[in-house]
C-alpha cells in the first residue's frame, strides 16, 4: 500500500464502547469537505461527540487519521472477497449491509473529494488504486480497466442512491433484495 499503514478495523461491537466509529465518521466529513491544513483533531473529536485525547489514543497524529480514512483496502478487501462468478451479487450484498452496520458507506466518501486540488486528492488516488485497480486484476477478458471503473460508479451509484433515499422503498428492502434487482448489472461487468 501507497502512504500510511493499514490500521485493521475493529469489530463494529468493539467500536459501539470507545467512539472510535464516530471520530472515523467525523474525520471523513472533515477531510472530504475541507483542505487537510483546515481540519484539526479538536474539531474532529468536537464533531465525534469525543475528547481530542481519545482520538489521538485511536489515531494518533492528525497524519495517521488522514491515512485511515484515506485507506480503502479493508473495504475493498471485503467487497471483492467472492468468485468472479457470485462477485456481483457478494458485491451488492456487503455493500448495503456494511452501510446498515456502519452507519456509513464504505466507499461514497471518494465522491467529496472530487474537483478538490489539495491533499484530497490523495482519496481518489487511493481509490484508484485500492478499489478501481484492484478490480481491473481481478477481471478476465477484454477491456478490464473500461469494466472496473464502471463498476466502480455502479458501487458508488448505489451507495449515492441508498444515501439520498433514506427513508425510501431501499431502506425496507433486506440487502439480498436489493442484489436480485442490481447484481445482474454489476455481473454483466465482471463476466465481460
Amino acid at each position: 500500500m501507497t502512504g500510511g499503514q493499514a490500521i485493521a478495523p475493529l469489530p463494529a461491537s468493539a467500536e459501539a464502547g470507545t467512539g472510535r466509529d464516530a471520530i472515523l465518521r467525523a474525520a471523513r466529513r472533515a477531510f472530504t469537505q475541507r483542505p487537510y491544513a483546515e481540519v484539526t483533531i479538536r474539531q474532529i473529536a468536537a464533531d465525534a461527540g469525543v475528547s481530542p485525547a481519545l482520538v489521538v489514543k485511536h489515531f494518533g497524529r492528525k497524519e495517521e487519521l488522514f491515512n485511515t480514512v484515506a485507506d480503502f483496502g479493508p473495504a475493498a478487501a471485503e467487497l471483492f472477497d467472492a468468485p468472479l462468478d457470485t462477485l456481483g451479487r457478494h458485491m451488492v450484498v456487503t455493500l448495503v449491509s456494511r452501510r446498515r452496520e456502519l452507519k456509513s458507506d464504505p466507499l461514497l466518501r471518494v465522491v467529496f473529494s472530487l474537483g478538490n486540488q489539495d491533499e484530497r486528492s490523495l482519496l481518489r488516488d487511493r481509490f484508484h488504486e485500492q478499489v478501481t485497480d484492484a478490480l481491473t486484476a481481478r477481471l478476465p477478458g477484454r477491456e478490464r480497466a473500461l469494466r472496473a471503473e464502471l463498476l466502480a460508479g455502479l458501487l458508488l451509484g448505489l451507495g449515492a442512491t441508498l444515501s439520498l433515499h433514506r427513508e425510501g422503498a431501499g431502506a425496507a428492502a433486506t440487502p439480498e433484495r436489493i442484489a436480485d434487482l442490481y447484481a445482474p448489472a454489476l455481473q454483466r461487468l465482471i463476466t465481460g
